[in-house]
């Protein structure tokens, strides 16, 4: 496995150990370690173990995992379908999918290289190692966890329409083709589809150019939980009834102030307030009418 240099771990505020990107010039799960972060922003906020055990469709509950890294949001998703398996509650035992996209594996190699100091990867050696070297791995009875390499932005999603997304890139300052509005349209293209599930995607950024990005690809957005060291998070689906708290008139008001709503396209991730034409499509989105 790889040792790269463009990585290193570090010590959070509650004594956990995480991951910095020297390149990027960030730090994973900061404010908390992964598997905190992993429950409250994307397994509990998006009521996996119960969707899961209510799930009554007869194809697999499919996860889509944009943004791999170290792995965390994975392996705790894993974890809890594990439990609500071996529960025996559930009616009907449909298989889950995992599809997890990354462009890069060396922050996970890097990971396993340090297993022992980041405790939530105690145990999944094997089978991480067994999805780095085939692409593919079945971590425990009915979970199939697949890995898509390259550059989600770019290339087709070829997986089954998820009924949950956890949207875990780098950040848009330095990413910002994974967080612009043609992304976004891609994956609404997926879950939008005539018969596609009902499908939520979490993600920690609260930034308002992303939240109008979202929205102007169809999404309807709402206000994350808290987590680590963030008061708000966001919350996108495919409709509206699965939101908790939209986004409502009183934030619509805010984005015509904001001096960072304009819609992100291309690689652009220029600052600036959002213009009159993009404002006119964001107000005439479904959420705001009515």
């Amino acid at each position: 496995m790889s040792t790269d240099v463009a990585f290193e771990l570090v010590t959070l505020k509650g004594g956990g150990r995480s991951i910095r990107s020297k390149a990027h010039c960030e730090t994973m799960h900061i404010g908390t370690d992964p598997r905190t972060e992993a429950l409250e922003l994307h397994v509990g906020q998006q009521r996996l173990a119960e969707r899961v055990r209510e799930w009554e469709r007869p194809e697999p509950f499919v996860i889509w995992d944009i943004g791999l890294g170290p792995a965390g949001n994975a392996i705790t998703a894993i974890e809890v379908i594990s439990e609500v398996i071996n529960s025996g509650t559930r009616e009907n035992s449909t298989p889950v999918e995992i599809h997890s996209y990354e462009i890069s594996t060396k922050v996970l190699e890097f990971a396993l290289g340090h297993a022992g100091e980041l405790e939530y990867l105690g145990g999944w050696e094997t089978i991480l190692r067994e999805l780095l070297e085939t692409g593919k791995a079945s971590p425990a009875p009915l979970i199939d966890w697949r890995l898509h390499r390259g550059d989600f932005s770019r290339q087709p999603h070829d997986a089954p329409a998820p009924s949950v997304i956890f949207f875990d890139p780098y950040s848009p300052a330095q990413n910002s083709e994974m967080w612009n509005l043609e992304t976004f349209r891609s994956m609404w293209g997926a879950v939008s589809a005539p018969g596609a599930p009902g499908c939520t995607m979490t993600n920690y950024t609260r930034s308002t150019s992303v939240r109008v990005t979202m929205l102007l690809a169809g999404w309807f957005v709402g206000t994350g939980v808290p987590t680590g060291e963030k008061e708000v998070t966001t919350i996108a689906a495919n409709r509206l009834d699965l939101l908790k708290k939209p986004l409502d008139s009183s934030w619509l008001t805010r984005v015509r102030s904001s001096t960072n709503a304009e819609p992100m396209r291309g690689r652009n991730n220029e600052r600036g307030p959002i213009s009159p034409e993009d404002y006119a499509r964001l107000i005439a989105h479904p959420q705001f009418l009515g």
